[in-house]
């Protein structure tokens, strides 16, 4: 087992037992698609070491995670053109909806027409609360 890893931690996991999942890696991190996607593409970004949210993260390890954003951004705006946004977002702690206990961020492409009502994005997460304007 690797350095800083934790035996039964899925994402550590993959890293040891389930590398065919990994789509592209550097030094530090590693990309998976989401096994419960919301939408086509929707892939997770995993620093190597077992670390449990953001906020754990050295900043090496954050660059790492960015170059990721930005390859694969590229790689799927090429393979699939009706892609036009993307969502990028992470869960750091049970309370923000945290599940699995390894950092991971969540790069979720969008496309036009995907959802009645786009506006607001990651705002969405607290029912109710996304339309803004509707507060006013």
């Amino acid at each position: 087992m690797r350095e800083n890893h934790l035996k039964g931690c899925l994402f550590c996991d993959v890293q040891t037992i389930d590398q065919t999942r990994i789509v592209e890696e550097n030094e530090l991190a590693f990309v998976v698609r989401d096994g419960f996607p919301v939408t086509e593409y929707h892939s997770l970004l995993i620093p190597k070491r077992h670390v449990l949210d953001y906020f754990g993260l050295t900043l090496p390890e954050v660059t790492a995670i960015h170059a990721l954003l930005h390859s694969q951004k590229e790689y799927l705006n090429k393979i699939d053109p009706s892609i036009d946004g993307f969502n990028i977002g992470m869960n750091c702690g049970k309370t923000a909806g945290q599940s699995v206990w390894h950092c991971h961020v969540h790069f979720i492409p969008r496309r036009m027409g995907d959802v009645e009502f786009p506006k607001g994005g990651v705002r969405h997460v607290i029912p109710y609360k996304g339309n803004y304007e509707d507060l006013r």
